[in-house]
């Protein structure tokens, strides 16, 4: 691995993180730390801070000591920060991605192209920052003057997942900053160390101390005494829907705010009027590009049963293709399972699909042969005859693993596509542009992709309906999710109007 970007500590080949707490590298209260595996060698790489309720104290603290200046100062010098912060993730963002790859086994190509990407995000909402604008509201009222502002909301803290580390926590962090807000962080205990690394760069852009603070450690502990804290005044959370409900929960006893971007179970339709060669890639993609560890993988084949046969065939020749292995190396297409609990709750759903009646037509278990190492590989695995009662096609699994469903009429493919707890995404592929249009209607989800998939950027909105969520991230539309909205009157001439009923 390259050199840390702060050089952080060392106890022989291991690095040791500390929380990141007002500017400061800060021990953690217990004086414990915690092991962080490489998913690939199975090795200890780190020691991570084991943080508790005293050490989210001490950053929402540091946090809420920063506001005032943070909240007053200028948009445009907010925008001008973010705009440093950009530039240093530039020079920066290799090294990030080959400490994530150590953290969870995903392929360094991916990673690499994540953390080169964030850096548009922060400029995007850098430009934001000073176009955050009210409105003046012609309203009913004679002689009274009505405006919007939006204020921010202050600390917020911020729970992100281990499979993309950095992506999704910017996807948090950008617009929050640009908005005014400052920021907890707790990062999944299994990734920490790329969010720990990257704290080292927001002194080095300016940010004042206390804007950004970040506390590892566990959900039971750490989690749950950011959720529950009574500065906190909203949660933006990226996890499962069991872990969101928790939290929406807890959220609502104070009436928090929450922005949640929950799990998925989303189908990827196939009509017989596709560009097979394209439908198949984009297939591929959806499952098994990042071991198939996405919220908005594509689990669900909707396959038109004209079709059937010979997709699945060419399907077998790609997928079967793919080289396993080392994710450091750029020939390689699927890595690792990133934690040891995943692994586990992948290999049981397979079992579970196989016993349930659907056919294994390529893996269907844990994968040992060349390019593995360690104990965490799960060979690309597609069942077909599935049905969409089944629990291979109902619930998350959140591995490679591919559900083929057949339909035969459009209307069919729709109601197999809605027949879901989730809603996040959605693929369609179609030459006909009118029913790529009535697939856009009719599918419930937040982001439908047609004729591609995986496709996201800074400027468009990504959320889920149903179980998939709360709220958006990314475009016009996320800055809004960390604001107030205030509406103020002025009476332009005295009011003397009669008081005892409302104006």
């Amino acid at each position: 691995m390259s050199a840390a970007l702060a050089s952080p500590d060392r106890i022989g080949e291991r690095v040791v993180y500390d929380h990141h707490i007002g500017g400061a590298r800060v021990p953690p209260a217990s004086g414990t730390r915690f092991e962080s595996r490489n998913p690939y060698t199975g090795e200890v790489w780190a020691e991570i801070a084991h943080g508790n309720a005293a050490d989210v104290d001490r950053a929402v603290a540091a946090a809420s000591a920063a506001f005032p200046s943070w909240s007053r100062m200028q948009p445009s010098a907010r925008g001008r920060l973010l705009g440093r912060l950009a530039d240093l993730i530039v020079t920066q963002a290799d090294r990030l991605a080959e400490i994530e790859v150590r953290d969870n086994g995903k392929l360094l190509q991916e990673m690499a192209s994540q953390t080169r990407y964030i850096a548009e995000w922060y400029r995007y909402f850098g430009g934001l920052a000073d176009k955050l604008e009210g409105s003046v509201i012609p309203t009913d009222k004679a002689d009274i003057f009505n405006y919007t502002r939006y204020e921010p909301l202050g600390v917020i803290g911020m729970i992100t997942p281990w499979n993309s580390p950095l992506l999704l926590l910017t996807w948090k962090l950008a617009p929050a900053l640009a908005a005014g807000n400052v920021a907890v962080i707790k990062p999944s205990e299994f990734t920490s160390a790329s969010t720990l690394e990257f704290m080292e760069l927001f002194a080095e852009a300016g940010f004042p101390a206390g804007v950004v603070n970040t506390v590892t450690g566990f959900g039971h502990d750490v989690g749950a005494a950011l959720v529950e804290h009574p500065d906190v005044k909203k949660i933006a959370f990226t996890g499962s829907d069991a872990s969101g409900q928790k939290i929406y929960e807890a959220a609502a006893r104070q009436i928090k705010h929450v922005t949640l971007e929950l799990g998925g179970k989303s189908p990827n339709i196939v009509f017989e009027d596709a560009d097979l060669e394209a439908a198949v890639l984009g297939v591929v993609s959806g499952i098994f590009a990042a071991t198939g560890q996405t919220c908005i993988a594509g689990s669900r084949l909707v396959l038109q049963r004209s079709i059937h046969d010979r997709f699945v065939d060419e399907l077998l020749k790609v997928a079967g293709a793919a080289r396993i292995g080392d994710p450091m190396l750029p020939m390689t297409n699927v890595g690792p399972v990133a934690t040891k609990p995943q692994y586990d709750k992948v290999v049981e759903y397979i079992e579970i699909a196989k016993r349930e009646g659907a056919t294994c037509v390529l893996g269907g278990g844990p994968y040992r042969g060349e390019g593995a190492r360690g104990d965490q590989f799960v060979a690309p695995t597609i069942f077909t005859g599935v049905h969409n009662t089944m629990r291979i096609a109902r619930e998350e699994v959140f591995g490679p693993v591919l559900a083929i469903i057949p339909f035969d009429t459009e209307e069919e493919a729709y109601a197999i596509a809605n027949d879901t707890a989730y809603g996040l995404g959605a693929g369609v592929w179609t030459s006909d542009i009118g029913r790529a249009f009535r697939a856009s209607e009719q599918i419930q989800a937040g982001t439908v992709w047609v004729n591609t998939y995986r496709a996201l950027s800074y400027t468009s909105p990504f959320g889920g309906y149903k179980r998939s969520g709360l709220g958006r991230e990314g475009g016009l539309e996320s800055i809004k999710e960390y604001v107030q909205t205030k509406s103020v009157w002025i009476s332009t001439r005295p009011d003397k109007s009669y008081p005892f009923v409302m104006k």
